[in-house]
């Protein structure tokens, strides 16, 4: 069965920076689109000089988010450059952009102005808190945590609030982004008509708050800080053992029920206090210490096998290696090599995460150097006709 590139032929034109925006592109890139990454002279994405830690080729923040793309630099304040970006624009099947709102419109390449000229773009703006009231304000994924929610309900209780250890709200806000383009492309192949697609951090960190969000709207219950504790289901969060912690999550009482027989206990599967996961919650104060005082007799790792063995969702904390380690035994594969234009490789990054079948062809393209591919695509640009340089798919241009 032959290899597929669910994106060939697609042209997308980034014009974003830093995360949210890179991500997807890297995401549509990752599927088969050919997608060229606008940056300024000299310096390019702010995330190139974010370090460190840096690899042998660069920023490891910027590469994370940023293979299988070429790079053209391209002053959008010189006229010249600015309409070389806008040919770009008008021969590309999709437009991605995190300008503060109104900043593309000022350069001449607002959606109104480009699809008037090509109807069949898909335009993708990600800003941090929307077009409306909130334009005029920047959009950093740590601030939305802070006003959005996420973090009065990161950390333990009693303490500081904290943020998340990734910046996750930048990356919910690019999958948000990757779904709303291929909705508006597939739209596209009926009606023959693309799109403005808007994403905002604010609005894509509250769409996954999900049941903390509906307690709050359903039950007029605002969540507050319970550290690894879940406030519906116990036990749900890290327990004390022989030689630190591991993570155990009892989803049902019969799951509940072989735990406590597996660390000696069974008696409190029965007890009034425990039997439900009701009771449970109301009574976890009284519960975690009775099963931590009996986890004592065994490290996290054995606990992980025991429990696992049973049926009962555990594991120990892992470091992202333990983490990538662990996929891979799994047969995930998580990590693939990158190569240069020569083929040599020169890194590893984690894989695209969707497995397909038949089998996807991704691509394996290291990050690009800034303006690697200036010369190039300036040559494309300036031509009348032909396919996208160093695209496998020969994507041919828009008419």
């Amino acid at each position: 069965m032959s290899k597929i590139r669910p994106l060939g032929g697609i042209i997308v034109a980034d014009f974003s920076r830093v995360l949210a925006g890179p991500l997807c592109t890297m995401t549509l890139a990752d599927l088969g689109a050919t997608v060229i990454k606008v940056e300024r002279p000299g310096t390019g994405d702010d995330t190139r000089s974010w370090g460190p830690p840096f690899s042998a080729t660069g920023s490891t923040y910027f590469e994370s988010v940023n293979r299988n793309k070429q790079s053209v630099a391209l002053d959008l304040a010189d006229p010249a450059d600015r309409e070389m970006a806008r040919e770009l624009a008008l021969r590309a099947d999709v437009l991605v952009e995190n300008f503060k709102p109104g900043g593309m419109d000022k350069l001449g390449l607002g959606y109104a102005e480009l699809s008037a000229r090509n109807p069949g773009l898909v335009y993708a703006s990600i800003s941090g808190f929307g077009s409306a009231g909130g334009a005029h304000l920047p959009g950093y994924d740590f601030i939305v945590q802070a006003l959005g929610g996420l973090m009065s309900i990161t950390g333990e209780a009693g303490a500081d609030p904290m943020k998340a250890g990734v910046a996750l709200v930048d990356v919910l806000t690019a999958k948000d982004a990757s779904i709303g383009v291929l909705a508006a492309l597939s739209a596209r192949n009926s009606s023959g008509h693309g799109a403005h697609v808007e994403v905002n951090l604010l609005s894509s960190l509250q769409g996954a708050l999900a049941n903390q969000g509906q307690a709050y709207l359903g039950a007029g219950k605002v969540a507050t800080r319970m550290g690894n504790e879940h406030p519906s289901i116990v036990p749900y969060q890290l327990l004390a053992c022989a030689d630190g912690s591991v993570a155990v999550a009892c989803g049902n009482d019969r799951q509940f029920a072989r735990l406590c027989a597996e660390i000696g206990t069974p008696e409190l599967s029965s007890d009034a206090r425990f039997a439900t996961n009701s009771a449970r919650v109301a009574h976890r104060e009284v519960l975690i210490p009775l099963l931590e005082d009996a986890l004592g007799a065994d490290t996290g790792a054995n606990w992980q096998s025991r429990f696992t063995g049973i049926g009962v969702p555990a594991g120990k904390v892992a470091g992202i290696d333990e983490g990538l380690a662990y996929a891979q035994s799994l047969g995930l594969e998580p990590v693939i090599e990158v190569h240069n234009a020569e083929g040599l490789t020169v890194g590893k990054q984690v894989r695209h995460p969707i497995t397909w079948t038949p089998e996807l062809d991704a691509p394996t393209v290291a990050p690009p150097q800034l303006g690697e591919h200036t010369e190039s695509i300036r040559s494309w640009l300036g031509s009348t006709a032909g396919p996208v340089p160093g695209s496998r798919d020969m994507a041919q241009l828009n008419p």
